[in-house]
């Protein structure tokens, strides 16, 4: 009898490693690969605002830390992931490795562009919500609002919508007293 080895056709961490460091964000998530291209400078400035609110409060109350793209979340061998923005509480430190971070953040962030829509709203949330991410937020510069999703119970409930349109203020249970008009974040 002659041993069959079989192969999977599955990304891993150690794959990923191979990847070109060519600029683009370069992801696998259940064991795809996926390309997204840099960000443009919308894009940037959002991130930025967002960023220097977060950065600012979080340091002040000595919460956690708050990491920009590129900076690699390994949920698992196979979930290899770039947010553009991550929080990961004083609490849960632990995750946060020389290299990357191993494990689940607190708040993942991600900020809409024409070519991640349909992957950040949908493929991310799903993963995030199956590694236990608490909060995902999804940014989206062309309609200038920021849904959140809530893990309760193992299962993210129905977004938040907040809109610059109508003033909301960003508010997180996980960051008390923290506040950010949604407009500053669309300046």
């Amino acid at each position: 009898m002659v041993k069959q080895e079989i192969h999977s056709s599955r990304l891993t961490y150690e794959d990923y490693l191979q990847f070109p460091d060519d600029g683009k964000r370069h992801e696998i998530i259940e064991g795809d690969h996926y390309v997204t291209p840099v960000p443009k400078t919308k894009h940037q400035r959002i991130s930025g605002n967002l960023t220097t609110a977060l950065r600012t409060f979080i340091k002040k109350h000595a919460l956690g830390e708050v990491l920009t793209a590129p900076c690699d979340v390994i949920l698992s061998d196979e979930n290899v992931v770039q947010p553009d923005l991550l929080f990961v509480s004083t609490a849960h430190a632990a995750i946060v490795t020389q290299d990357n971070i191993q494990g689940a953040p607190d708040i993942m962030v991600e900020i809409l562009s024409e070519s991640s829509r349909k992957k950040d709203e949908v493929t991310k949330r799903k993963l995030y919500e199956r590694f236990g991410v608490q909060e995902y937020w999804i940014v989206d510069p062309e309609l200038e609002i920021v849904k959140i999703f809530k893990l309760t119970q193992h299962r993210y409930g129905r977004a938040s919508e907040l809109s610059k349109e109508t003033n909301d203020v960003l508010t997180t249970e996980l960051l008390p007293g923290f506040d950010c008009a949604v407009s500053e974040i669309f300046e």
